[in-house]
């Protein structure tokens, strides 16, 4: 009983469903025998008793078609060739069994010929039935496959976003967080009112991560809000060292984008390009619109490939490589994160596309920008 109850339900309404039909077929098929060919009581006997081992025989076809999903299509279609010439064998056999033998007829002329008559007319209820039960075997396959497939993404989406969630509310290095406290720490003594300004600033940018969601996006001018936060209070703590200019586009500034893309990379630029540097540098982030492509750049004159550490796609950070995961999550593959990097500084970019754009248009407008970049 429990091996029963740990078959999945569709396949035990597909057998009940194929064994009832076959049930009103033999029962029918029975009474037409009675009435019209031999008007006994034994013919209802030799259509339950092969009925019976028609519902054994689906079982068993079941297995088989189960046991050769495994294999590739051209062997599944030979080996099924082969199935249905064992299933009209047996059922054959079985037929004359329950019809000529026990009447007498017991050499094996007897069921040659039997068997022989069955392969005009007779056999094809043979083959329709082992056809009919590997056809209902692949149907509910495909549509459990097609069940399974929706169901892993709607998992790996989940899990995708619970993921993305983590890891962006993460992104607040815990190092800056230390850090700030730190300098706020220190400007108590000094200006308390600068002070109260970097807590504010401070609290901004951690109710702006704890309340931003990767799938909800954000307004451009929101996500500029948040990095000049974020770099003010890195100002609080490499003074003139560090600088920061923007080149925005202000038609892009309602654009939508997802929240907290652009925090990886500044922080990338600080952490490599500038802190190490001794004299420090500036940050430059661009945002340009060329028809409906937006371009992006972080670029810095810090330490650029003279750092020690450069974020590349092999070792780039969990910040850095999230980032680039989700913006071709969002925009495609094209959108993934583009790294340049000399002895005059260290520059990351990418672009996004908005919906309706030609690939031609879109060719043109990228190599323009990428030109403008240069």
């Amino acid at each position: 009983m429990k091996l029963f109850d740990n078959i999945p339900r569709v396949w035990r309404r597909a057998y009940l469903f194929i064994c009832l039909w076959y049930a009103i077929n033999f029962l029918i098929s029975a009474i037409f025998e009675w009435k019209f060919v031999h008007p006994a009581s034994y013919v209802f006997w030799n259509a339950l008793f092969l009925y019976e081992a028609l519902c054994v025989s689906i079982i068993l076809v079941f297995i088989w078609s189960h046991w050769l999903s495994r294999f590739k299509a051209s062997f599944q279609i030979s080996a099924h060739i082969f199935g249905i010439f064992m299933f009209f064998m047996i059922m054959g056999t079985l037929s004359y069994y329950f019809t000529d033998y026990l009447d007498g007829l017991v050499y094996f002329d007897h069921w040659k010929e039997y068997m022989l008559e069955l392969m005009s007319w007779d056999a094809l209820r043979f083959y329709d039935q082992y056809i009919i039960t590997v056809g209902v075997y692949y149907v509910i396959r495909y549509f459990q496959g097609l069940q399974k497939q929706e169901q892993e993404k709607s998992e790996l989406a989940i899990k995708n976003k619970e993921m993305q969630i983590s890891l962006l509310k993460s992104q607040i290095n815990p190092h800056f967080l230390f850090n700030t406290l730190n300098s706020i720490s220190t400007l108590m003594h000094s200006s308390k009112e600068k002070a109260r300004r970097v807590i504010t600033q401070l609290s901004d940018i951690f109710r702006y991560a704890l309340d931003s969601h990767s799938d909800e996006m954000v307004k451009l001018i929101h996500e500029i809000n948040f990095i000049e936060n974020y770099v003010k209070i890195q100002q609080v703590r490499f003074g003139e060292r560090l600088q920061f200019e923007t080149d925005i586009d202000p038609d892009c500034l309602g654009i939508e984008i997802p929240p907290m893309i652009l925090q990886p990379l500044v922080e990338n630029a600080v952490k490599y390009g500038i802190a190490p540097k001794e004299d420090g540098g500036t940050i430059y982030l661009t945002v340009r619109r060329s028809g409906k492509i937006i371009f992006f750049e972080v670029r810095d004159n810090g330490l650029g490939s003279k750092a020690k550490k450069i974020m590349d796609g092999s070792s780039s950070g969990v910040g850095m490589a999230n980032t680039d995961q989700r913006l071709k999550s969002y925009y495609g593959r094209q959108s993934g994160l583009r790294i340049r990097s000399n002895d005059k500084g260290y520059a990351v970019s990418f672009f996004i596309e908005e919906k309706g754009k030609k690939d031609s248009e879109k060719i043109k407008d990228e190599q323009e920008l990428e030109k403008q970049a240069v």
